[in-house]
């Protein structure tokens, strides 16, 4: 009886063996990940003619203007691509203050040259000192010599078709002290200065207002840039403004008109047009 149980153990081992050795069952087939799909990026205003990273920068700025003290009113464009972005007070009708003295010397400069009048060296002291410290007195001076009417009836060629002196201010009318106008203004007049003006004195003008002294120095005057400011405390309120260009061939012009409108004063609106600059392009 052994030999017949050492057979079927035999039996078994080989039945062991090959259930030992056979092929393992196949694996899962895994799937091949799906191949990663960038998100598109979100520009946050599209019909601007700005490209996605500007359009960041604008929305910041209006979001940050919004947050201000009264209303501010800007306008940014690009002179090399022709966008152009106004926020929702760039219509604003705005005390000029100050912002007007470059409108003069731009007419100033086109009598001259047009032999219409002669500017004395010391117009063109005074011419340097209505830009370099925004001299009121100067202002003053050049208004009355050279007829104020004249200066108004000019501005409008320059793009200030908005422009309009304000009555019951002043024992003379039309005065640069009194009058009011937009940041659309502003700007089609800072680019009337870099696109119109004749060669020598859009020279002359850009070098002024990039080496404004100290009490300009804010706003859109930056090391890359230049400015003609403009404050007052009027009708209660004070008015800050700052219109310029930025970058070593002018490229961008930035017009910002903030009306406090008794909300704040001259620091406010002076950290108001610094930080906006700051956002766009510091």
């Amino acid at each position: 009886m052994l030999r017949p149980i050492l057979v079927a153990c035999a039996l078994a081992l080989t039945a062991c063996g090959h259930a030992v050795t056979a092929e393992p069952p196949a694996a899962a087939h895994t799937p091949a990940a799906a191949p990663l799909v960038a998100t598109p990026e979100v520009c946050p205003l599209p019909d601007s003619g700005f490209e996605c990273d500007f359009q960041k920068r604008l929305k910041a700025a209006q979001d940050y203007a919004e947050t201000r003290p009264g209303s501010v009113g800007f306008v940014l464009r690009d002179r090399k691509t022709g966008a152009v972005w106004r926020n929702d007070h760039a219509s604003d009708m705005t005390w000029t203050a100050s912002t007007i003295k470059l409108a003069m010397v731009v007419n100033l400069l086109e009598r001259h040259r047009a032999g219409k009048i002669k500017l004395s060296a010391g117009d063109r002291t005074l011419m340097n000192a209505m830009l370099h410290t925004s001299d009121d007195d100067a202002a003053d001076s050049l208004w009355k010599k050279y007829n104020g009417t004249t200066f108004n009836a000019a501005f409008g060629k320059y793009g200030m078709t908005d422009l309009v002196p304000q009555k019951g201010y002043s024992p003379a009318f039309p005065y640069w002290g009194f009058e009011k106008c937009t940041a659309n203004d502003l700007d089609r007049l800072m680019n009337y200065v870099l696109d119109t003006v004749p060669a020598d004195d859009r020279e002359y003008i850009v070098g002024q207002m990039r080496e404004v002294g100290p009490v300009q120095q804010w706003g859109v005057w930056g090391p890359d840039s230049g400015a003609k400011n403009g404050w007052s405390e009027e009708d209660g309120g004070w008015v800050m403004n700052s219109v310029g260009f930025v970058g070593q061939d002018e490229r961008y012009t930035l017009a910002i008109m903030n009306n406090l409108q008794g909300e704040g004063a001259y620091d406010d609106g002076r950290a108001t047009d610094t930080e906006i600059t700051r956002i766009l392009f510091r």
